[in-house]
């Protein structure tokens, strides 16, 4: 979880038992766009965000033909807290992090 992502999602989501890793947790919430993507991907981990620059630095590595862990993003004005949370579920519980590899997906899924 990025550090824009508010703690309700990160609550929601662990309640479903889904695995889930916040910036702050693990002390990389002063990271620059570019470095905790680097960090995710370190990680293997997806990174959910809010944050428009953080999308952006996402379509670059994809038109560098870069390599990240994979974006998903939701808007904070056109998804709920509660349709992320399921919605990211899904997305946890559906997929495997290799599906992931230099992707971006958009919430709230269609």
């Amino acid at each position: 979880m990025d550090v824009h992502v508010p703690y309700a999602i990160t609550v929601g989501l662990r309640l479903r038992g889904v695995d889930v890793l916040t910036a702050q947790e693990d002390h990389s919430q002063e990271l620059e766009d570019a470095a905790l993507l680097d960090r995710a991907t370190a990680l293997n981990r997806i990174l959910f965000t809010q944050d428009d620059d953080l999308v952006g630095e996402g379509v670059d590595r994809q038109r560098r033909g870069q390599d990240f862990a994979g974006i998903v993003y939701a808007h904070q004005l056109n998804v709920s807290i509660g349709q992320c949370v399921l919605d990211l579920e899904l997305i946890a519980s559906a997929s495997d992090s290799n599906e992931w590899i230099a992707r971006i997906e958009y919430l709230p899924l269609k």
